[in-house]
């Protein structure tokens, strides 16, 4: 017998969505950060087993979109609400914004099993706990509560068992050695994405886009030119820094994050140019990938 399915992480954003993902695979295939929106586009994790398959899929937060780049993004986690054989719906129990009433809805309508995972648990006190898993319950009442800490891998370790219990006899979707839909080339823009996220502030990480025009391997090093467009010329003087030393240390973190990832020697040239207003334009929002 063998099990297979698709299981969709959802959730606002900052809930710890792709710190799950990465914690549930073994591996980091999702950039993560302590910023809101750090997950732009929809990423699956493969997971497998001799007698199981399970596509994880990460999506973007649920946000109220204010421009094109954040309707894409919610496009995103609208498909991810069609097509899953079971869902995580992720809390954030320190979050004390109103819950997004548009997920709850859905997931109260959807006819597959929901795990509710209350995340951040050691954040929290017993009584507060409990006083969220009553109002949790009474919102959504056929889904299965966990706390769980993701970042500390707290409770975590009942997740597998629990989706493999819930998932129908499928044959695998995907070849067993593959781990994720994503090429390499998107592995490595994220990385760099993930490095203006750490190293800026203010709207500077959300003003950029990565694209990588060249990967190519020879004599076991990897040659990667990407470049890193933003929306103003004030922009790319940022990016760029007094004497090139801030692209230079975003440089330097991610070529080392990339040879453990790729475990191999890693050759990375960063470029700037500025895309004005991209978040807004159809047409560069496609050609970056959002379609």
């Amino acid at each position: 017998m063998h099990k297979a399915g698709f299981v969709n992480i959802v959730g606002k954003p900052n809930a710890g969505k792709s710190t799950l993902l990465n914690q549930l695979m073994g591996e980091k295939l999702a950039i993560v950060t302590q910023k809101a929106q750090t997950t732009r586009h929809r990423i699956f994790g493969i997971y497998n087993e001799d007698d199981l398959q399970i596509v994880f899929s990460d999506t973007p937060g649920v946000l109220d979109p204010k421009y094109g780049l954040q309707e894409k993004m919610m496009d995103f986690v609208k498909d991810s609400l069609q097509d899953a054989d079971v869902f995580l719906f992720i809390v954030d129990v320190t979050d004390k914004a109103e819950p997004s009433e548009f997920l709850i809805d859905k997931l109260n309508k959807i006819p597959v099993p929901v795990l509710l995972l209350l995340n951040k648990v050691d954040q929290t006190d017993q009584a507060g706990l409990e006083k969220l898993v009553e109002d949790w319950h009474n919102r959504i009442p056929k889904a299965e509560i966990l706390p769980i800490s993701a970042l500390n891998a707290f409770n975590t370790e009942v997740i597998l068992p629990k989706i493999k219990s819930l998932l129908p006899e499928n044959p695998p979707y995907y070849d067993k050695d593959q781990y994720t839909d994503k090429p390499e080339r998107f592995f490595v823009n994220e990385a760099i994405r993930e490095k203006i996220l750490l190293n800026y502030d203010k709207e500077i990480p959300y003003s950029v886009e990565v694209v990588t025009e060249q990967f190519k391997e020879k004599e076991g090093i990897i040659f990667i030119d990407s470049i890193i467009y933003v929306e103003r010329d004030t922009q790319k003087g940022i990016i760029i820094g007094h004497k090139g030393e801030a692209i230079k240390k975003v440089g330097t973190e991610a070529r080392l994050d990339l040879e453990k990832f790729f475990t191999k020697k890693i050759h990375l040239n960063l470029f700037v140019k500025v895309k004005k207003d991209w978040r807004k334009n159809d047409r560069d929002l496609k050609n970056f990938g959002y379609r």
